[in-house]
């Protein structure tokens, strides 16, 4: 094994995977390599004929598998931003794989009686809190992967996740595929409305596809700007009919997926003693119950929908008043907000991205990292990339070097759509100072060559989003890797991302990076005004697309049982919910990754992002109650309890130790606008 780069040792700069080196055929063979070497340590450890002790059990632990980490972080980056048919196909043989490996490990029954004992011994171990926390957490999880389950629930739960982890990567390459496979050709006339950086994106599309002229693909960064811009009300409805339908139906179908999906997650919520799904992935997490969850869904929902439905009418008089005889269809909406933005807030899309250039926000997100919290970002050109287009900083802060940071900013056919944050190896402390390599990945589309990519508003805060996460897996400053940066309870981790957003939009940052790419001039104040006056606009639809898409997640996962009808699970969810027919779910069940992609990490657990946004409301005002929203006290706390300290503690307590005590939902209504009748 010593010639597969996945395996030997690492000497480039920052010990970088060699990514030039590194073939798909290198893949299996490094991950059963990387697993046989994990489980012989593991095997060692429950084996051990001396008492159990934090050191001789957890610790040991915490250090297998580090070949193992380093395989899985590479491939499923990969995996996610560049996956051809061989990454594809490695993935259908490795997820399950990987799936059982971890599930043989903590449902086995050795090493479960050396964590258990420890436990139960804990207060008379002399241990830190780091540790106590680590030991809680490993106990946590070995009860929860069903350590104390007979053999025939073992046999069966391992043959569960295997399934489930199969499935998982079939939904996501279906996806994918439906993804890959469309492009709408453009004429000159489908071209009418469109701003000149749609009619760039869509020639870019095109020849990338090796078409001449102009093309739409089904990415989001594709889609919305021709729904936002078009004229071409029957180009807007035939593009938003496919977005709307990857995979469901066809060749590519994930219906069967999701079905078979849910009804092994139910069974695999009982064999552990759980009522239901979601009553089993919600006990780690803040909200503790799906009750807790759906009362904040339906707290929000309540304000949200009366402002949806005054969007909708306002939208359909704007229809008539221009002489359309149809009624308002969900292809129209993003068409006529924009329309209605305009007149009501003299704001236009394309007027704002020319001051909106991705390397302008890119640097907008070092400052206010640098004002927060002392890091500075230092280009790297020296460091091996997985494409091209990949680009790399150096990090350093007020201690030194912190780890490097990579942008994958564009979008390409062999990339999932979204945008996300992964890590291609964790801080931790244990093997010594071990410092982060993290990733962000976004779907921006690239200009033409020789010319800046320029973002909407909403590429913008989705950017700093990422950035935010990124920043928790940077400033990770714990010792052992199990509660290292974002390995956080899921409806916590979305806070130090959501918290992010804030600074973009503050007049302080904008006028110092929204500069015009041509003139280098800064935004007009007036501009600037009228864009912030304009944050809460359409709200009531935004609102609405995110928490359908929340709603039936927990439906899915509260109690389902039986034979699971997709349609007819999304379809009773609007109309229990009431959602106006105009407004369709921001993802529908067959391409909804967050749930059934992979691990589907958010199952039962889409209303994180809600929940985090009571926090990230809340943690905002303290800044602007301070008068400086760079208030260094207010930075450095935020610091340390949030974006340093990893799960070293339960995340109501840190936030608590941050801000004093936990909000409720007014701050998120208020941050939305939904507190008080406002202007749509």
């Amino acid at each position: 094994m010593a010639d597969n780069p996945l395996l030997a040792a690492w000497p480039g700069p920052f010990e970088v995977p060699p990514f030039g080196h590194i073939a798909p055929a290198h893949f299996r063979p490094a991950f059963d390599h990387a697993m046989a070497e994990q489980r012989a340590a593991l095997a060692g450890v429950a084996a051990d004929p001396e008492r159990p002790s934090f050191d001789n059990t957890i610790a040991a632990m915490e250090r297998s598998g580090r070949a193992l980490a380093r395989v899985e972080s590479v491939f499923w980056l990969v995996a996610g931003a560049d996956a051809d048919d061989a990454i594809m196909a490695i993935e259908r043989e490795v997820a399950p794989l990987s799936a059982a490996h971890r599930n043989t490990i903590f449902t086995d029954a050795a090493l479960f009686r050396r964590v258990d004992d420890l436990h139960a011994r804990r207060r008379d171990l002399a241990l830190t809190a780091e540790q106590a926390r680590v030991l809680e957490r490993y106990h946590l999880a070995f009860r929860r992967a069903g350590a104390g389950l007979d053999e025939a629930g073992k046999t069966r739960l391992a043959q569960i996740v295997e399934r489930l982890a199969a499935l998982g990567a079939a939904f996501g390459q279906n996806v994918l595929a439906d993804e890959q496979d469309y492009a709408l050709p453009l004429e000159p006339e489908d071209l009418a409305g469109l701003p000149e950086f749609v009619r760039a994106s869509a020639k870019r599309a095109a020849g990338e596809r090796g078409r001449e002229g102009h093309a739409l693909t089904l990415g989001r960064s594709s889609v919305e700007p021709f729904l936002q811009f078009s004229a071409r009300r029957d180009l807007r409805e035939k593009l938003f009919a496919a977005w709307i339908a990857r995979g469901d139906g066809g060749a590519h179908d994930n219906n069967g997926l999701i079905a078979e999906i849910i009804a092994l997650r139910a069974e695999r919520a009982r064999l552990l003693g759980y009522a239901n799904f979601a009553d089993y992935a919600l006990e780690d997490a803040m909200a503790k119950t799906p009750a807790a969850a759906r009362g904040l869904l339906d707290t929000v929902w309540s304000a949200a929908r009366p402002r949806a439905l005054a969007e909708r009418d306002a939208l359909q008089s704007m229809v008539h008043a221009e002489g359309g005889n149809f009624r308002l269809a969900p292809w129209d909406w993003r068409y006529y907000a924009e329309k209605l933005r305009k007149v009501r807030h003299d704001l236009d899309e394309a007027d704002l991205k020319p001051y909106l250039a991705l390397d302008n926000i890119i640097e907008a997100a070092f400052f206010t990292a640098n004002r927060l919290f002392g890091l500075t970002f230092l280009p790297r050109s020296d460091v091996p990339v997985w494409r091209p287009e990949v680009r790399v900083w150096e990090v350093r802060g007020p201690r030194g070097h912190v780890g490097l940071f990579f942008g994958d900013y564009f979008a390409r056919a062999t990339k999932r759509s979204g945008a996300w944050m992964t890590s291609i190896r964790e801080q931790e402390k244990l093997s010594g100072e071990v410092r982060p390599l993290i990733v962000n990945v976004m779907n921006f589309s690239k200009a033409p060559d020789g010319e800046p990519t320029l973002l909407s508003f909403d590429d913008a805060r989705t950017l700093f989003h990422e950035f935010g996460h990124a920043l928790h897996g940077l400033l990770s400053d714990v010792t052992y890797p199990m509660i290292a940066g974002t390995n956080v309870a899921r409806d916590f981790v979305e806070l130090p991302s959501q918290l992010y957003e804030h600074w973009l939009a503050r007049p302080e940052i904008l006028r110092r990076f929204a500069r015009h790419h041509r003139t280098g001039e800064p935004m007009p104040e007036d501009l600037m005004a009228r864009l912030i006056a304009a944050r809460n606009f359409n709200q009531g639809f935004m609102t609405s697309e995110y928490l359908g898409s929340a709603f039936v997640d927990l439906d899915f996962h509260d109690g389902r049982e039986g034979v699971v009808d997709v349609g007819a699970v999304e379809a009773a969810t609007r109309a229990r919910m009431g959602m106006p027919e105009e407004i369709v779910l921001r993802h529908r069940p067959p391409h909804f990754q967050h749930v059934f992609s992979g691990e589907g990490g958010y199952a039962a657990g889409y209303y994180d992002y809600l929940w985090s946004e009571v926090l990230d409301a809340d943690a905002f005002a303290a800044f602007e109650a301070t008068g400086d929203v760079f208030d260094p006290a207010l930075a450095r706390r935020l610091h340390d309890y949030v974006y340093a300290a990893g799960n070293s503690r339960d995340p109501a307590e840190a936030y608590r130790a941050f801000r004093g005590t936990l909000p409720g939902a007014d701050a998120l209504l208020r941050k939305r606008g939904l507190l008080q009748a406002e202007s749509t």
